[in-house]
């Protein structure tokens, strides 16, 4: 009895030391990195960027993928307390620098509006064919009695707030008055709202006939989308003025869109503050820019950094 107890004693203990061993050289010696970012981006950062700045920082990305006014609001609040925010258009980003969380945003990727859809809905076919000369457009295919149209909420997602830009743009773009309204309804309809992660999930199980999305979404995902024209699908800085013709009142406060553009910064009370200041230098680095194109995000063109 004593033998074998001795016996798996040393067992036991050599096994808690190997164990012990794995860990020092594994993930657990990787320092956290946490990054509040669009819930849109989520695809690129799982399966792009956490593995290589694991390789290329030593670091274990700790993501928290949210619409980017609502994570703005957190920050502020003190509710999270991320290295790094990571924002699509200027204005939830506007809203952590006023309060002095940043002291600057840099503009590193950018997208556009498109339409995806999913391959199993029963209107996937004309939704394909939208493009194509004699086909009904795909304005007139969204407004098909029991058409299923996902969005999120525009209160707490730029997402959200920009697909009623958008359809407002495309009201004025295609001469028809109730365009928007024919879509989407009333700024808050419930039945189309969703968490921004879910829209995609949804479309894939054929929940949604099809939902907006940013061009990055999709394409991460296989799902087909409708491109739409650059005069509607917020992506041109150049075409800025344009876009600010459309406007949305949320709450009494009047809203106009901005073009497309992704900001990191870094937080003024970053757990990490220098591994997060290396992240944002490696967000401009080669291999981070291959990793972007590979999930179809554009550059930022003539963005420049924004202040508070």
């Amino acid at each position: 009895m004593t033998t074998r107890f001795r016996r798996g004693s040393v067992a036991v203990a050599a096994a808690a030391l190997l164990l012990l061993i794995a860990r020092i050289g594994g993930a657990d010696s990787l320092t956290p990195l946490e990054v509040a970012y669009a819930g849109s981006m989520g695809s690129m950062m799982d399966g792009g960027i956490r593995p290589e700045i694991a390789k290329a920082l030593g670091a274990e990305l700790r993501g928290r993928a949210q619409g980017s006014t609502g994570l703005a609001n957190l920050i502020v609040a003190g509710s999270i307390r991320p290295d790094v925010f990571i924002a699509v258009t200027p204005e939830p980003m506007r809203i952590v620098l006023a309060a002095r969380k940043a002291m600057r945003a840099d503009p590193i990727a950018r997208t556009e509006m498109v339409i995806a859809y999913s391959g199993q809905s029963k209107y996937a076919a004309a939704l394909g064919k939208a493009g194509s000369a004699g086909a009904a457009p795909w304005w007139r295919i969204l407004q098909s009695s029991g058409f299923r149209f996902g969005r999120t909420d525009p209160n707490a997602d730029p997402l959200g707030l920009n697909v009623i830009f958008t359809m407002q743009l495309a009201s004025a773009y295609y001469h028809q008055p109730d365009l928007a309204e024919k879509i989407l309804g009333q700024h808050i309809n419930p039945s189309q709202i969703f968490q921004e992660p879910q829209l995609m999930a949804r479309l894939q199980a054929g929940q949604l006939d099809a939902a907006a999305a940013y061009k990055t979404q999709p394409s991460a995902l296989g799902l087909p989308f409708i491109e739409l024209p650059a005069e509607i699908n917020l992506g041109h800085a150049t075409m800025a003025q344009q876009y600010r013709r459309a406007s949305v009142t949320l709450n009494g406060k009047a809203r106009r869109p901005s073009p497309l553009v992704f900001y990191a910064a870094v937080l003024n009370d970053a757990p990490h503050p220098a591994l997060a200041k290396r992240f944002l230098g490696w967000l401009n680095s080669v291999p981070a820019k291959r990793i972007l194109t590979q999930y179809r995000y554009d550059t930022p063109g003539d963005a420049v950094p924004l202040m508070p």
